[in-house]
């Protein structure tokens, strides 16, 4: 994946408050700094992709209960050899869920840097996390991985009950402004 690319996706994407503005300048920064900002090998932290599936109606995401974190999230992870981060995105979300998806744009949805815990064969890190919009049909079967727990659509009014990850419920919040 080249930097340069990516950096006129994130140069084009626009934050919906400061504390995203701000998570988007460390991303932008972390990519110009290090040419394998996707690699998992770097252990200050790396690129991830992450998809913020809804149904048609955009009244319901789809979530999954994530085995490691023990917290309902959206679908994401690790850049492989993608050719973008949309195709990233796109890729976690059918691995993760066995969904059929489709791209809603080819713009940034939102932008996250969160620390991952430190685990026995890795150091503490963090993810510097590009998320793409993506719609699905809520009545397709979903498909539970080993890397979750759960897969649920949950209407937008009900997932605050689930989690209160900001970076979620900061997704809600745009979906509802559709």
């Amino acid at each position: 994946m080249k930097q340069e690319p990516l950096l006129q996706l994130l140069g084009k994407h626009q934050p919906v408050d400061s504390h995203e503005q701000q998570m988007l300048e460390r991303i932008v920064a972390f990519v110009r700094e290090y040419e394998n900002f996707y690699s998992r090998d770097l252990l200050v932290g790396h690129l991830t992709g992450s998809a913020w599936i809804v149904d048609e109606t955009f009244s319901h995401a789809l979530l999954l209960h994530h085995g490691k974190l023990n917290k309902w999230l959206q679908p994401g992870g690790h850049i492989e050899d993608d050719a973008d981060m949309l195709s990233a995105a796109l890729r976690e979300a059918r691995e993760e869920t066995g969904v059929n998806v489709h791209p809603h744009s080819k713009v940034i949805f939102d932008v996250d840097i969160h620390e991952i815990p430190a685990r026995p064969n890795e150091p503490a890190h963090f993810h510097y996390d590009v998320r793409f919009l993506l719609i699905a049909d809520r009545i397709a079967p979903l498909i539970v991985t080993s890397e979750s727990k759960d897969l649920a659509w949950v209407a937008l009014e009900e997932i605050e009950t689930l989690t209160q990850e900001e970076s979620v419920l900061r997704m809600v919040r745009k979906t509802k402004c559709l």
